[in-house]
């Protein structure tokens, strides 16, 4: 077992509106099955023990790309979309906010009786990862969220959140138990840090009899026996901004969109015609599915897919959500009956735009970027939470960025 990370998010209070929700489910569920038939459900939880992958994973599915908020409605969204399938698929998530999260242990013992699992077992790491999170880090935060996603051969991942409100963060935890199998015996994958010296570490594997000496002081703070492998820190302002986005990676997807020679040739990738919005997003959502860890360092560049419902950094485009969520799902639904030809075009996508990021210099031109969306946002159907307020005012483009776009050829 191992603790595989932690991000520290903004408070955002607020809610998701259901024309939001209900694609979000859907969209999810078709994200992880893409998952799950190409790399498997081992690979799938250790994405989801990684907070930088689930970052881009919200925001791809049109959450804001940071706020405490996105915790809660991605882990709802693939609860509700994957959980019709969850015998077939093998991956079911458990657990929830407030109330929900008390349902876990039944939920784990129902599902362990169908799967032949221990299901004490699992309720006893259920609970221990909620007590040390809230109880053994005294850093502040309240647990108030707690999901456990386990898999038909018994691997699991933790997503748990915290609230620290005189601070005005939220903090969410992500534990894997792919690694490590004591939680007092070296459970890192490691601690990383600027050389002090000789340092104590006292869930060393060398160290059981400190352990038991120290069993005497465990009201002490252990913070510094717990350290994640991976840790986002996310800042407090709500917009998307240039310095939040890998300005190139950005501009590969873009003029993958927009250059007309990159079009056509990204859209016979998929065997669909497509428009250039719709590349857009699919080009985002494969990076999503296909992208290594390395990818999701700017999780940001993800809300570029299909926007954000608080309009950072442009509306949701409807028009461009479902017919995403439409070629995905004919993908899935040929690989199912043994076609996988449409679903290979996602990984030929993916590797299409890394290369033009490779090969070329498409640095993306931020502001006009972000111009150019609200521009055509009334034509694909652009919407937030201020447009379902009577008398909302659509923000006004500036100008449209596709003719700064600088290519180099291959």
């Amino acid at each position: 077992m191992k603790r595989s990370g932690f991000a520290d998010l903004p408070l955002h209070h607020g809610r998701v509106p259901p024309w939001l929700a209900e694609r979000m489910s859907r969209l999810g569920a078709a994200i992880v099955e893409s998952i799950l038939i190409q790399y498997g459900r081992s690979e799938f939880l250790s994405r989801l023990a990684d907070p930088f992958w689930f970052q881009a994973l919200g925001a791809v599915m049109g959450m804001d790309w940071h706020s405490s908020g996105i915790t809660t409605s991605v882990m709802s969204a693939l609860k509700r979309g994957l959980a019709p399938r969850a015998d077939e698929l093998g991956i079911y998530i458990c657990g929830g906010r407030g109330r929900s999260s008390r349902n876990t242990p039944e939920e784990l013992r129902g599902i362990a009786e169908r799967r032949s699992l221990d299901g004490d077992a699992l309720v006893e790491t259920s609970r221990l990862t909620a007590r040390i999170d809230n109880n053994a880090i005294a850093d502040g935060f309240q647990i108030y969220l707690h999901t456990f996603v386990v898999s038909a051969q018994g691997e699991w991942t933790v997503v748990q959140q915290g609230m620290n409100e005189a601070g005005g963060m939220a903090r969410r935890y992500h534990w894997h138990s792919a690694s490590v199998r004591d939680f007092t015996s070296a459970p890192h994958t490691g601690i990383v840090g600027k050389s002090q010296g000789v340092i104590m570490n006292l869930v060393d594997e060398a160290a059981g009899g400190a352990q038991k000496a120290l069993l005497s002081i465990v009201k002490e703070n252990p913070d510094s026996t717990l350290r994640e492998a991976s840790r986002l820190l996310l800042p407090r302002h709500h917009e998307v901004r240039a310095e939040n986005v890998d300005l190139k990676r950005l501009g590969a997807v873009l003029a993958m969109a927009y250059e007309r020679d990159f079009r056509n040739f990204a859209s016979l990738l998929l065997l669909e015609n497509l428009g250039p919005r719709t590349l857009q997003s699919l080009a985002l959502v494969a990076e999503v599915v296909h992208g290594a860890p390395v990818r999701f360092s700017d999780p940001a560049r993800f809300s570029f897919a299909l926007g954000g419902k608080d309009r950072h950094p442009f509306p949701v485009p409807l028009k461009t959500y479902d017919e995403s969520i439409a070629v995905l799902r004919k993908s899935l639904d040929s690989a199912r009956m043994g076609n996988t030809e449409k679903l290979e075009g996602f990984r030929r996508l993916e590797n299409f735009t890394r290369r033009i990021e490779e090969r070329c210099d498409p640095r993306a031109d931020f502001g006009p970027a972000i111009a150019h969306e609200f521009a055509i946002s009334e034509r694909y159907g652009g919407r937030s939470v201020f447009d379902d307020a009577k008398g909302s005012v659509r923000k006004k483009p500036q100008k449209s960025p596709q003719k700064q776009l600088k290519l180099f050829p291959f």
